[in-house]
Protein backbone atom coordinates (compact mmCIF):
# COMPACT_ATOMS: atom_id res chain seq x y z
CA UNK A 1 0.00 0.00 0.00
CA UNK A 2 1.88 3.32 -1.44
CA UNK A 3 1.74 5.48 1.88
CA UNK A 4 1.87 9.10 1.71
CA UNK A 5 3.67 10.57 4.91
CA UNK A 6 2.69 14.19 6.04
CA UNK A 7 4.01 15.75 9.19
CA UNK A 8 6.93 17.35 10.67
CA UNK A 9 9.48 17.41 13.39
CA UNK A 10 10.26 14.08 16.01
CA UNK A 11 6.86 13.05 15.95
CA UNK A 12 6.94 12.45 11.79
CA UNK A 13 10.29 11.27 11.94
CA UNK A 14 9.65 8.16 14.14
CA UNK A 15 6.13 7.55 12.76
CA UNK A 16 8.01 7.20 9.49
CA UNK A 17 10.75 5.02 11.09
CA UNK A 18 8.38 2.68 12.64
CA UNK A 19 6.70 2.53 9.40
CA UNK A 20 9.41 1.70 7.56
CA UNK A 21 10.60 -1.05 10.20
CA UNK A 22 7.49 -2.35 10.07
CA UNK A 23 7.85 -3.12 5.99
CA UNK A 24 5.44 -0.12 4.78
CA UNK A 25 5.79 1.66 1.72
CA UNK A 26 6.21 5.11 1.96
CA UNK A 27 6.26 6.94 -1.65
CA UNK A 28 6.32 10.59 -0.83
CA UNK A 29 7.05 12.11 2.03
CA UNK A 30 5.67 16.31 3.10
CA UNK A 31 7.47 18.16 5.44
CA UNK A 32 7.96 22.04 5.88
CA UNK A 33 10.75 24.06 4.38
CA UNK A 34 14.04 24.20 5.32
CA UNK A 35 14.68 27.07 8.39
CA UNK A 36 16.17 30.34 7.06
CA UNK A 37 19.59 29.22 8.46
CA UNK A 38 19.02 25.90 6.45
CA UNK A 39 18.31 23.57 9.58
CA UNK A 40 16.07 20.90 7.81
CA UNK A 41 12.84 19.42 9.31
CA UNK A 42 14.31 15.63 11.22
CA UNK A 43 11.03 14.07 9.29
CA UNK A 44 11.97 15.43 6.08
CA UNK A 45 16.08 14.80 6.87
CA UNK A 46 14.92 10.99 7.30
CA UNK A 47 12.96 10.70 4.17
CA UNK A 48 15.92 11.35 2.00
CA UNK A 49 18.39 9.31 3.92
CA UNK A 50 16.04 6.81 3.41
CA UNK A 51 15.65 7.03 -0.31
CA UNK A 52 11.75 8.40 -0.67
CA UNK A 53 11.06 11.24 -2.44
CA UNK A 54 10.59 15.12 -0.26
CA UNK A 55 8.18 17.88 -1.03
CA UNK A 56 8.36 20.76 0.96
CA UNK A 57 6.11 23.10 -0.21
CA UNK A 58 5.08 26.85 1.53
CA UNK A 59 1.60 25.66 1.33
CA UNK A 60 0.13 22.89 1.05
CA UNK A 61 -2.98 24.44 -0.72
CA UNK A 62 -0.76 25.33 -3.41
CA UNK A 63 -2.73 23.74 -6.60
CA UNK A 64 0.90 22.70 -7.87
CA UNK A 65 1.69 20.69 -5.09
CA UNK A 66 -1.65 18.31 -6.02
CA UNK A 67 -1.05 18.04 -9.30
CA UNK A 68 2.77 16.58 -8.56
CA UNK A 69 1.11 14.56 -5.13
CA UNK A 70 -1.47 12.80 -7.53
CA UNK A 71 2.24 11.00 -9.94
CA UNK A 72 2.98 9.78 -6.39
CA UNK A 73 -0.58 7.60 -6.73
CA UNK A 74 -0.80 7.09 -2.92
CA UNK A 75 -3.01 4.38 -1.67
CA UNK A 76 -3.51 6.29 1.84
CA UNK A 77 -2.30 9.71 3.64
CA UNK A 78 -0.82 9.13 7.26
CA UNK A 79 -0.82 12.30 8.81
CA UNK A 80 1.79 12.95 11.34
CA UNK A 81 1.85 16.30 13.21
CA UNK A 82 0.32 18.48 10.60
CA UNK A 83 -0.17 22.58 11.25
CA UNK A 84 -0.71 23.56 7.63
CA UNK A 85 -4.08 23.42 5.68
CA UNK A 86 -4.28 20.36 3.80
CA UNK A 87 -6.97 20.76 0.80
CA UNK A 88 -9.89 18.51 1.02
CA UNK A 89 -8.64 17.34 -2.75
CA UNK A 90 -5.74 16.00 -1.45
CA UNK A 91 -7.30 14.37 1.48
CA UNK A 92 -9.64 12.77 -0.46
CA UNK A 93 -7.64 11.60 -3.16
CA UNK A 94 -6.26 8.29 -2.21
CA UNK A 95 -9.07 5.13 -2.48
CA UNK A 96 -8.46 4.33 1.55
CA UNK A 97 -8.47 7.79 2.65
CA UNK A 98 -6.52 9.73 5.23
CA UNK A 99 -5.83 9.25 8.72
CA UNK A 100 -4.72 11.65 11.91
CA UNK A 101 -3.40 11.72 15.09
CA UNK A 102 -4.62 14.08 17.48
CA UNK A 103 -3.71 14.38 20.97
CA UNK A 104 -7.04 14.22 22.97
CA UNK A 105 -9.96 11.67 23.42
CA UNK A 106 -11.73 13.00 20.68
CA UNK A 107 -14.17 14.88 20.70
CA UNK A 108 -12.96 16.28 23.54
CA UNK A 109 -10.03 19.09 23.40
CA UNK A 110 -10.08 19.83 19.41
CA UNK A 111 -7.80 22.40 17.95
CA UNK A 112 -4.22 22.80 18.48
CA UNK A 113 -3.71 22.91 22.03
CA UNK A 114 -5.29 20.02 23.29
CA UNK A 115 -2.55 18.86 25.92
CA UNK A 116 -2.52 22.10 27.47
CA UNK A 117 -5.95 22.60 27.80
CA UNK A 118 -6.02 18.87 29.51
CA UNK A 119 -3.86 19.67 32.05
CA UNK A 120 -4.98 23.53 32.64
CA UNK A 121 -8.61 21.87 33.38
CA UNK A 122 -7.19 19.76 35.87
CA UNK A 123 -8.35 16.32 34.31
CA UNK A 124 -6.34 13.33 35.41
CA UNK A 125 -6.60 11.31 31.98
CA UNK A 126 -6.25 12.27 28.38
CA UNK A 127 -5.35 10.23 25.27
CA UNK A 128 -5.30 10.29 21.37
CA UNK A 129 -7.20 9.74 18.63
CA UNK A 130 -6.36 8.71 15.05
CA UNK A 131 -9.24 9.13 12.91
CA UNK A 132 -10.44 9.97 9.10
CA UNK A 133 -10.19 13.90 8.66
CA UNK A 134 -12.97 15.59 6.94
CA UNK A 135 -13.84 19.04 6.24
CA UNK A 136 -13.74 19.99 9.90
CA UNK A 137 -11.38 20.67 12.83
CA UNK A 138 -10.75 17.41 14.34
CA UNK A 139 -14.42 16.28 13.72
CA UNK A 140 -13.86 13.02 11.04
CA UNK A 141 -14.71 9.86 12.42
CA UNK A 142 -12.71 7.47 14.56
CA UNK A 143 -10.29 4.96 13.90
CA UNK A 144 -8.59 3.97 17.20
CA UNK A 145 -8.60 5.61 20.68
CA UNK A 146 -6.21 4.90 23.50
CA UNK A 147 -5.80 6.71 27.30
CA UNK A 148 -2.96 7.92 29.30
CA UNK A 149 -3.29 9.02 32.84
CA UNK A 150 -2.05 12.31 33.58
CA UNK A 151 -0.34 12.22 37.17
CA UNK A 152 -0.51 15.20 39.66
CA UNK A 153 2.78 16.91 38.67
CA UNK A 154 2.34 15.76 34.82
CA UNK A 155 3.31 18.44 32.73
CA UNK A 156 3.16 19.77 28.92
CA UNK A 157 6.59 18.31 28.13
CA UNK A 158 5.75 14.79 30.47
CA UNK A 159 2.38 13.90 29.14
CA UNK A 160 3.54 14.35 25.18
CA UNK A 161 7.23 13.22 25.43
CA UNK A 162 6.66 10.36 27.79
CA UNK A 163 3.59 9.04 26.79
CA UNK A 164 1.45 10.70 23.74
CA UNK A 165 4.78 10.76 21.80
CA UNK A 166 5.38 6.91 22.06
CA UNK A 167 2.19 5.53 22.38
CA UNK A 168 0.79 7.74 18.94
CA UNK A 169 3.35 6.57 16.92
CA UNK A 170 3.01 2.62 18.13
CA UNK A 171 -1.06 3.69 16.95
CA UNK A 172 -0.17 5.45 14.16
CA UNK A 173 1.40 2.00 12.55
CA UNK A 174 -1.57 -0.25 13.90
CA UNK A 175 -3.83 1.83 12.30
CA UNK A 176 -1.91 1.38 9.19
CA UNK A 177 -2.18 -2.45 9.51
CA UNK A 178 -6.19 -2.39 10.00
CA UNK A 179 -6.45 -0.32 7.15
CA UNK A 180 -4.37 -2.50 4.54
CA UNK A 181 -6.44 -5.29 6.56
CA UNK A 182 -10.01 -3.93 5.69
CA UNK A 183 -10.65 -3.96 9.25
CA UNK A 184 -9.97 0.09 9.92
CA UNK A 185 -13.30 1.77 11.99
CA UNK A 186 -15.15 4.76 11.72
CA UNK A 187 -16.95 5.41 14.35
CA UNK A 188 -19.19 9.03 13.69
CA UNK A 189 -17.97 11.41 16.39
CA UNK A 190 -20.94 13.07 19.02
CA UNK A 191 -19.70 16.51 18.16
CA UNK A 192 -22.26 17.47 21.24
CA UNK A 193 -19.69 16.23 23.76
CA UNK A 194 -16.82 17.90 22.70
CA UNK A 195 -15.51 21.40 22.23
CA UNK A 196 -13.19 23.37 20.15
CA UNK A 197 -10.43 25.13 21.77
CA UNK A 198 -8.22 28.35 20.74
CA UNK A 199 -4.27 27.99 20.65
CA UNK A 200 -2.81 28.39 24.66
CA UNK A 201 -0.41 31.21 22.83
CA UNK A 202 0.02 33.06 26.28
CA UNK A 203 -1.00 32.43 29.85
CA UNK A 204 -1.06 35.14 32.84
CA UNK A 205 -1.01 34.15 36.04
CA UNK A 206 -3.36 35.72 39.02
CA UNK A 207 -1.63 34.72 42.21
CA UNK A 208 -4.81 35.12 44.14
CA UNK A 209 -7.00 32.16 42.26
CA UNK A 210 -6.52 28.91 44.56
CA UNK A 211 -3.09 27.07 44.38
CA UNK A 212 -4.31 23.88 42.62
CA UNK A 213 -5.45 26.48 39.57
CA UNK A 214 -2.13 28.47 39.67
CA UNK A 215 -0.09 25.18 39.65
CA UNK A 216 -2.39 23.11 36.67
CA UNK A 217 -2.01 26.79 34.71
CA UNK A 218 1.95 26.13 35.03
CA UNK A 219 2.20 22.45 34.63
CA UNK A 220 -0.17 22.69 31.37
CA UNK A 221 2.11 25.61 29.75
CA UNK A 222 5.40 23.85 31.07
CA UNK A 223 7.61 24.04 28.61
CA UNK A 224 5.38 26.34 25.84
CA UNK A 225 4.26 28.82 25.45
CA UNK A 226 5.23 29.23 29.74
CA UNK A 227 2.56 30.63 32.10
CA UNK A 228 3.48 34.20 32.87
CA UNK A 229 3.77 36.75 35.95
CA UNK A 230 5.38 39.87 36.79
CA UNK A 231 8.36 40.81 38.70
CA UNK A 232 9.60 44.42 38.82
CA UNK A 233 7.76 45.51 36.00
CA UNK A 234 8.68 43.13 33.34
CA UNK A 235 7.24 39.70 32.39
CA UNK A 236 8.64 36.09 33.50
CA UNK A 237 7.73 33.01 32.64
CA UNK A 238 7.13 30.13 35.94
CA UNK A 239 8.45 26.75 34.11
CA UNK A 240 9.60 23.90 36.28
CA UNK A 241 7.91 23.86 39.78
CA UNK A 242 6.90 22.50 43.14
CA UNK A 243 3.24 22.72 44.63
CA UNK A 244 3.71 22.95 48.15
CA UNK A 245 1.37 22.76 51.37
CA UNK A 246 3.26 25.83 53.27
CA UNK A 247 1.26 29.04 52.76
CA UNK A 248 1.78 32.81 53.05
CA UNK A 249 -0.45 33.48 56.53
CA UNK A 250 -0.33 37.09 56.12
CA UNK A 251 1.55 37.65 53.13
CA UNK A 252 -0.26 38.67 50.14
CA UNK A 253 -0.59 35.94 47.32
CA UNK A 254 2.31 36.05 45.08
CA UNK A 255 5.28 37.48 48.10
CA UNK A 256 8.21 35.70 47.69
CA UNK A 257 8.48 33.60 50.84
CA UNK A 258 12.18 32.02 50.56
CA UNK A 259 15.18 31.90 48.60
CA UNK A 260 16.59 28.65 48.70
CA UNK A 261 19.54 26.39 47.23
CA UNK A 262 17.17 25.62 44.27
CA UNK A 263 14.78 28.27 44.00
CA UNK A 264 12.83 30.40 45.28
CA UNK A 265 9.19 29.97 47.44
CA UNK A 266 6.23 32.32 46.24
CA UNK A 267 3.09 32.41 48.68
CA UNK A 268 -0.66 31.33 47.37
CA UNK A 269 -4.19 30.75 48.65
CA UNK A 270 -3.97 27.27 50.22
CA UNK A 271 -0.08 26.50 49.53
CA UNK A 272 2.57 28.25 47.46
CA UNK A 273 4.71 27.56 44.70
CA UNK A 274 8.80 26.43 44.89
CA UNK A 275 10.25 27.85 41.43
CA UNK A 276 12.93 26.06 39.69
CA UNK A 277 13.29 27.44 36.22
CA UNK A 278 12.11 30.89 34.90
CA UNK A 279 12.45 32.74 32.04
CA UNK A 280 12.73 36.29 31.42
CA UNK A 281 11.14 38.50 28.62
CA UNK A 282 13.44 37.81 26.13
CA UNK A 283 15.84 35.94 27.88
CA UNK A 284 17.02 32.25 27.89
CA UNK A 285 15.61 29.79 29.91
CA UNK A 286 16.98 29.98 33.41
CA UNK A 287 17.29 27.64 36.67
CA UNK A 288 16.24 29.37 39.52
CA UNK A 289 19.60 30.38 41.04
CA UNK A 290 20.81 31.92 37.87
CA UNK A 291 18.15 33.97 37.58
CA UNK A 292 18.09 35.04 41.24
CA UNK A 293 22.26 35.82 40.95
CA UNK A 294 21.33 37.80 38.15
CA UNK A 295 18.34 39.68 39.38
CA UNK A 296 19.06 40.08 43.04
CA UNK A 297 15.58 38.47 43.81
CA UNK A 298 14.95 38.86 47.61
CA UNK A 299 12.21 37.28 50.12
CA UNK A 300 9.21 40.26 50.33
CA UNK A 301 9.88 40.86 46.79
CA UNK A 302 6.22 40.05 44.96
CA UNK A 303 5.33 38.43 42.20
CA UNK A 304 2.53 39.90 39.38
Amino acid sequence: MRIALIGQAAFGEKTLEALLNAGEQVAVVYCPPDAPNGRKDPLGDLAEKSGIPVRKPARMRNPEVFDEYKTFDPELNVMAFVTDIVPMTMINYPKQGTIQYHPSILPRHRGGSAINWAIINGETETGFTIFWPDDGLDTGPILMQKTVVIGPNDTLGTVYFDKLFPLGVEGMVESVKLVKEGRAPRVSQDLSQGEYEPLCKRMQLDWSYPIDVVYNVIRGCNPSPGAATIFRGEPLKILDCEKRRTDGGMKAPGTVLEVAEGGFLVAGVGGSIFVKRVQPQGGAKLKSPEFIAASGLKVGDKLG
